[in-house]
């Protein structure tokens, strides 16, 4: 079944280069910008499908990765897709693999051709190659599927050079193997924190005329000055009807930036992973529910938020829940957190509508503390 991927610019900010978007999908319709909640393993730990609805969320990201080391790719596909899998029944993005075979995998051996490692889970090995990346997708089954390519490190100019001409003929090899007609594949645009090597990588990947377009290789240890440096080389170069997907970052003050900078789609782990960890998102910057000042705090975790946990739950509890390590904690700082990041998105989407998101960014990057 072919789908005609669309996406439409419906507002701009005149003070910055943000702008609400529409990306039509087989899955419905995602408003741009948009965080999305990741769900590695075909869930978002500790949440389920119905909060993530009531949460608002319009997409999902899952990882190839993952999914086909366990439970398979093939048994997903059997299930009838992820989709029904994970019964999640709005878009869906799945990343191509390409980050965890060289983050996980402790011993692999790239070539031309692709990557062979060891699965971080027995040792066993296996190999990726463009066309193996994209077969894996197809059978999970994602409204938006990536391209199969190397995260180099940032800060090595001749290493991410070298890099570059394995992962743009592999785009190009991932664009001849895809069949499905009704997932949209997205280039991911690399070259470290150097200007000349993303021109390079931005012009070679917008050249081939994709519904969507990601930045890698960011928020993996180069500065905040360096992120946003490298957002601003690629502005310019990356098509304004075209859907841009800054991969894997979360933190508020960097969506309120790249925001700024001309990005629609986000997704990390972040909300998430600090909820496990007893930390929640507020204006100021993250409470610790850990710390022994809120044992008897009657307060929610913000007095204005509207999530479920802050409507019903105290800090003194909330705190209780983290100490005695219990699921229920992971699952209600989880719904804060997730909640939040999904509502400054909205937040911003009305700011870009009226004109005004240069000064809401400005007061809340004045306030917010990482």
């Amino acid at each position: 079944m072919d789908f005609e991927f669309a996406f439409e610019v419906t507002a701009t900010d005149t003070d910055t280069h943000a702008r609400n978007g529409r990306f039509h999908t087989p899955h419905g319709i995602i408003e741009t910008p948009v965080f999305a909640p990741v769900g590695t393993q075909a869930t978002v730990k500790a949440v389920r499908p119905s909060d993530l609805h009531e949460l608002n969320a319009s997409l999902i990201l899952s990882n190839t990765y993952h999914l086909y080391l366990r439970p398979g790719d093939e048994l997903v596909k059997e299930m009838g897709g992820l989709h029904n899998f994970m019964q999640w029944d709005g878009p869906i993005l799945t990343d191509s693999g390409g980050f965890q075979v060289f983050s996980l995998s402790e011993t692999r051996k790239i070539d031309a051709d692709g990557v062979t490692f060891q699965s971080h889970h027995d040792g066993s090995r296996h190999r990726f190659t463009p066309e193996r990346s994209i077969a894996i997708q197809e059978n999970l089954g994602a409204d938006i599927i990536m391209a199969f390519d190397e995260c180099p490190p940032p800060d090595d100019h001749d290493y991410v050079k070298h890099s570059l001409t394995r992962t743009h003929p592999w785009l190009e090899r991932c664009l001849a193997a895809k069949i499905r007609g009704d997932q949209a594949l997205f280039g991911i645009v690399q070259g470290g924190i150097f200007a000349d090597l993303r021109e390079e990588s931005g012009r070679f990947v917008t050249d081939l005329d994709l519904p969507g377009y990601a930045i890698g290789g960011l928020a993996v240890g180069e500065t905040k000055p360096q992120m946003h440096a490298v957002l601003d080389v690629l502005h310019p170069i990356l098509p304004q009807n075209k859907p841009r997907y800054l991969m894997g970052v979360g933190a508020p003050e960097d969506l309120v930036n790249a925001v700024m900078r001309g990005v629609d789609i986000f997704d990390c782990v972040l909300p998430t992973r600090l909820a496990r960890h007893g930390s929640a998102f507020v204006l100021g910057g993250r409470l610790n529910l850990r710390n022994a000042q809120f044992s008897r705090d009657p307060q929610p975790i913000a007095q204005d938020c509207t999530c479920y946990t802050c409507q019903n739950f105290s800090r003194a509890y909330l705190r209780h829940l983290v100490k005695a390590n219990e699921i229920l904690g992971h699952m209600l700082l989880s719904t804060h957190n997730l909640h939040f990041l999904i509502n400054l998105m909205a937040q911003m989407r009305e700011a870009i509508g009226k004109g005004t998101l240069a000064q809401f960014g400005a007061d809340f990057l004045r306030h917010y503390e990482d």
